[in-house]
């Protein structure tokens, strides 16, 4: 049953007043009704309007409240004088209204002040904050009239009520690692390279990284998309990171480290790759001791052995990783593979286990005679491996012996499959093809439209809607392979479209390899069998998705071996909200949630994205910014860095046209 009692969320008009139960209305949206666990809402307050989840609620007290937010944020951005003086003016005669000491032109000035905030405050924090103040105004009229009348305190006024904030933009909501992005876009704008830095890295440390080689869902939750093109979030990112690193600046740090602790507690990481230095590196900027242990002889994980340096470039990500591994908490174990009874050692020695040790598996595509242990068979793992511990460690042997003049086939669709065949190119390979089951429009889905148009210059050949059936060999390695076609069949009932096979339309490849990079696995074979670990149905590790604690207490997971393969800046997510939980489980003994996570939760699942939002009053037609590329000819024999970045002119032309877009949130418990 419905607790909402009453709302104006995004246009939606709900008032279950005076009602029975079966005539109440439900809401179309995920509103925060319960809180926390057995925490009741009584109510949610935010940019597009008001939900009441207690029939008891003090409405005055509530909108003084969220003013009241809004006044500390105005007052330390100052950026506009109806955001900061209307901030001020709102908070101050609500407050008095909630007293008991107010009068029915503070409401005429209330209402005059917020109509001139929402047409001239200069972003969108200030424009929104009016809003469900207004509707509680209207709809709660006779609260704030009982107040004023009778010259006394709301209802509730100093009560037991907690008031729990959050800013927030859609474009943050949509970062898995919730990163503020309006803080480092104006640190760019402003050339504040290292106020930028430090906002990227309340949250993300691997800026250089996720400044080159992140998807960008934040792009597509940008609002100036609804008025022409979405700001380059991701290219802006890096401006910070490599303004430290080209005027060899010391690290910028979000804040100072903590020293080192010297309680005793100690948590463990297995897994040097992107989720395991992301925790290392905010569990130890609170003191807290991290030894990380790494299978691989070099630290980073699949971003070091299995991203291309024509992506990111290993000079730069090594950066990301000194930043870590540079304080003074940490410690690394590198060629140190983590076996079951090793973990049982951990496990026995650390006050906390994070297991980051990621997906490096690659599963078969089941095909007919499908024999990995065939010549010109390689997983993409294994060929990625030797691609990159050659071409940026010098390791091992270069991968063009066993490329150069072949043809060389790719099975897949992501992010993985365009690495094997852009690679493949770069080592000679004379004819590359990638087989995807799907089409075109789901392949750039899947990665970026950048990737896929830059594969397509440098010579990759696509052959959507097809799948390998057989594999054919002469007893020693692959020869060809049979390929089916298939195409898309509407259904009926408006439902997904069904890939059917087209009889008759079967061809054959002749190749040299076949390069499976459908998906991969984690290798759990360092769990120990006693331990009963709950998995997926994925077979991954099991847990909520919020604390990323597994089945057995103390042990946690985070990245590619928790969700399966997983982007970059996912991972980041998860074990940034796995650090912190581990920094308080290991002292208090207990799982829990800060405040700020439990609304970042609640914000996404309410989503704060409204792609058919109409946006007036910005100057349209503004042309997205579009970094120098290296050219086909100069880029595909070799492994320069194709994405060359924005000039300072250009970085700061397109960070002038982020509206930002920050909104407040606010729960009432």
């Amino acid at each position: 049953m419905s607790k909402i009692v009453f709302s104006t969320w995004r246009d939606e008009f709900i008032d279950n007043r005076g009602k029975s139960s079966d005539e109440l209305s439900g809401s179309a949206f995920k509103l925060p009704e319960t809180y926390h666990g057995d925490r009741d809402s009584k109510a949610f307050i935010g940019w597009d309007g008001v939900a009441i989840f207690d029939e008891d609620i003090d409405a005055v007290e509530l909108a003084s409240q969220y003013a009241a937010q809004y006044q500390q944020y105005s007052e330390a951005c100052g950026r506009c004088a109806p955001g900061r003086w209307g901030g001020r003016i709102l908070y101050d005669l609500l407050d008095k209204i909630a007293r008991g000491e107010g009068s029915h032109d503070d409401i005429v000035h209330l209402k005059e002040i917020s109509q001139t905030m929402m047409m001239t405050s200069k972003c969108e924090i200030g424009k929104t904050v009016p809003k469900p103040i207004l509707d509680l105004m209207e709809h709660y009229k006779d609260q704030f009239d009982d107040a004023i009348n009778q010259q006394k305190p709301s209802k509730h006024y100093g009560g037991d009520t907690t008031y729990i904030a959050k800013v927030t933009a859609p474009c943050t909501d949509m970062c898995p690692s919730h990163v503020d992005i309006p803080a480092y876009i104006e640190g760019v704008r402003d050339m504040m390279f290292g106020d930028s830095l430090a906002a990227t890295r309340q949250t993300m440390p691997l800026a250089h990284t996720c400044g080159r080689v992140c998807p960008h869902p934040c792009e597509d939750a940008c609002r100036r998309a609804n008025l022409d093109e979405p700001i380059s979030i991701m290219e802006l990112k890096r401006m910070g990171a490599d303004y430290e690193a080209d005027h060899g600046l010391p690290w910028h740090h979000p804040y100072a480290p903590k020293p080192l602790r010297n309680d005793g507690k100690k948590v463990a990481i297995i897994g040097a790759g992107p989720a395991g230095l992301t925790a290392a590196y905010y569990l130890a900027l609170e003191g807290i001791k991290v030894d990380i242990f790494e299978e691989l002889p070099v630290l980073g994980g699949e971003v070091a052995v299995g991203v291309p340096e024509y992506r990111m470039p290993i000079g730069k990500y090594n950066k990301d990783i000194e930043l870590v591994t540079s304080l003074e908490a940490v410690d690394v174990y590198s060629n140190h593979r983590v076996n079951a009874e090793r973990l049982k050692e951990i496990d026995a020695e650390y006050d906390a286990t994070l297991l980051a040790f990621g997906t490096r598996l690659s599963k078969k595509v089941y095909a007919n005679n499908e024999n990995p242990k065939m010549g010109g068979y390689w997983g993409a793992i294994a060929m990625l491996d030797q691609v990159n511990l050659w071409n940026k460690y010098k390791i091992g042997e270069s991968a063009s012996n066993q490329l150069k003049d072949k043809v060389v086939v790719c099975v897949g669709g992501g992010f993985t499959s365009m690495d094997v065949v852009r690679c493949s190119i770069r080592e000679g390979a004379k004819k590359v093809i990638m087989l995807y089951r799907r089409d075109e429009k789901t392949i750039i889905r899947n990665t970026t439209y950048e990737e896929y148009h830059e594969a397509v210059e440098e010579g990759v050949e696509f052959i959507f809607h097809s799948a390998v059936e057989e594999i054919y060999d002469d007893s020693e390695k692959i020869t060809r392979l049979k390929v089916n076609r298939f195409e898309l069949v509407p259904d009926p009932n408006g439902g997904r479209a069904e890939l059917v096979k087209i009889e008759g339309g079967d061809f054959e490849i002749e190749c040299d390899y076949l390069i499976p990079a459908v998906s991969q696995a984690a290798d759990l074979q360092l769990i120990p069998e006693e331990w009963n670990i709950e998995l997926t149905s994925w077979n991954t590790l099991l847990t909520n998705g919020k604390d990323y604690m597994t089945s057995r207490p103390g042990l946690f997971a985070a990245g590619d071996c928790e969700y399966g393969p997983m982007t970059i800046v996912n991972a980041v997510g998860q074990a940034k909200r796995a650090a912190s939980v581990i920094s308080r489980y290991i002292y208090e003994g207990k799982i829990s949630l800060t405040d700020d996570e439990i609304m970042e939760d609640h914000l996404t699942k309410l989503k704060v994205y409204d792609k058919n939002e109409k946006i007036t009053g910005w100057m349209p037609g503004l042309p997205r910014a579009v970094s120098e590329k290296l050219g086909i000819d100069e880029r595909k024999t070799n492994n320069k860095e194709v994405n060359l970045g924005f000039s300072g002119e250009e970085a700061i032309a397109e960070a002038e046209r982020c509206m930002r877009c920050y909104y407040i949130s606010m729960v009432a418990v």
